[in-house]
């Protein structure tokens, strides 16, 4: 059954050479793995004769993804997505890229693939996310480490805090705070710990006895204390003790669960050198000119996040000031195009000639802005030459109800991939 699942290098063994455009497009355009024939439309703006193919190429009915992918963080796209691409466009070796990392799921699938992982985030949460999945440890080595730690110390502790926790849990949380500081602040903070300041970071708020806290929703990001209070009270629930070493071993085991030995080989001879930035998707000198071969990104869609207010009590246990990480604040449509167009220009730079862009975009406002058709002039302007649009459709659609209707009117079923050339 793991090998079904985790057939990882199906269309990516060693030496196997990446598909040409040409035979890519014909190969989307023949897809029926899942039982659908692949429609071919025109793209929704004028200026671009490039199709737009419409299918359903990953996710719903594909094998489970890896499950050392399975860390919360808003909005992030499925691993198949960018295993589409990696399978198809690159070989072993070949460095893949994402500018808007996230959580990871680019950056770790292609590591799992054997590619070189490169990841840039303006959110410093980020890398503390990613980089401990680029070198597993086992979870033994976890318990043994979580063993040497004194938790129970008397420490001083937020009292506005016992809305989320159990005393003696909130006691625990400050203590593993205290120490990751001090560990991180020495220098001296080492694979294991970070594995431990990762598991604990994603564990922090949730809906269910895998997390430190009460009830509380969403998992990836904290509500205000005033909101947990009146979620308590409407749900007339006090916060139960739980047992923080326990709960990260338990995530840690879930993680690790099909991390086979042949897997964790392929990792960390793919990571044994990742590049793993925390700054501006535009302004990228580590990264060397015409070195990367594929970038397969999400940006920030033109929406208004408070990033302050959604990563306040991630970014506490993690010692961040939350109100200077500069996220960027896009309302309108120009600036969103403008400040893709800045990321492009430096995707020019550092693609290979030959090189691709997988950029997954989405229709947001109700369907009424397709951000596809901001993305295509925005490549144009930096250099790069649109080449199709990929529409992952999820549930069986009406063509006619491709373009922001119906059940996609609120862009929630649709993957929407650009994909951008460098000559």
């Amino acid at each position: 059954m793991t090998t079904q699942q985790l057939d990882l290098f199906a269309n990516g063994a060693q030496g196997q050479k990446p598909l040409s455009i040409e035979e890519f497009a014909a190969e989307v355009e023949s897809f029926t793995d899942f039982g659908k024939a692949t429609q071919v439309l025109e793209f929704p703006a004028s200026g671009f004769q490039i199709p737009v193919y419409v299918n359903e190429f990953w996710t719903s009915k594909q094998r489970a993804a890896h499950s050392i992918h399975e860390v919360s963080y808003r909005a992030c796209f499925k691993p198949q997505l960018p295993r589409f691409f990696i399978s198809r466009l690159t070989r072993r070796g070949d460095s893949v890229y994402d500018p808007f990392m996230g959580r990871g799921t680019t950056v770790v699938e292609a590591a799992l693939l054997g590619r070189r992982p490169l990841g840039c985030d303006i959110n410093p949460l980020s890398r503390i996310l990613v980089l401990p999945r680029l070198s597993p440890p086992t979870a033994a080595e976890v318990a043994e480490r979580l063993m040497t730690l004194d938790l129970e110390r008397p420490i001083e502790t937020r009292d506005d805090l016992l809305v989320f926790y159990h005393p003696k849990t909130l006691l625990q949380i400050a203590n593993l705070r205290h120490y990751l500081l001090i560990r991180e602040g020495e220098g001296s903070l080492d694979r294991l710990d970070a594995w431990i300041r990762m598991v604990a970071t994603n564990r922090l708020t949730g809906h269910s006895p895998g997390f430190f806290s009460v009830y509380t929703f969403p998992p990836n990001q904290a509500v205000t204390v005033e909101a947990q209070r009146k979620i308590n009270e409407r749900r007339k629930q006090v916060p139960p003790e739980r047992d923080v070493k326990r709960v990260i071993l338990r995530k840690t085991s879930s993680l690790l669960g099909k991390l086979r030995e042949s897997d964790l080989q392929v990792v960390r001879d793919a990571a044994c050198a990742p590049l793993i930035l925390t700054g501006s998707s535009d302004h990228t000198p580590d990264i060397p000119n015409d070195s990367v071969s594929l970038v397969v990104t999400s940006p920030p869609f033109l929406d208004t996040v408070d990033y302050e207010a959604d990563n306040w009590l991630r970014c506490w246990f993690n010692g961040i000031d939350a109100s200077k990480v500069g996220i960027w604040q896009l309302r309108k449509s120009g600036d969103w195009q403008a400040a893709m167009t800045g990321t492009l220009r430096e995707l020019h730079r550092v693609l290979v000639p030959g090189g691709y862009v997988a950029f997954e975009v989405g229709e947001v406002r109700n369907g009424l802005v397709l951000l596809e058709t901001l993305v295509a002039p925005a490549a144009r302007d930096a250099g790069l030459v649109p080449l199709m649009v990929l529409l992952n459709d999820q549930v069986f659609t009406k063509t006619s109800n491709c373009w922001g209707v119906d059940n996609l009117k609120k862009g929630t079923n649709t993957n929407r991939v650009v994909l951008i050339g460098k000559h």
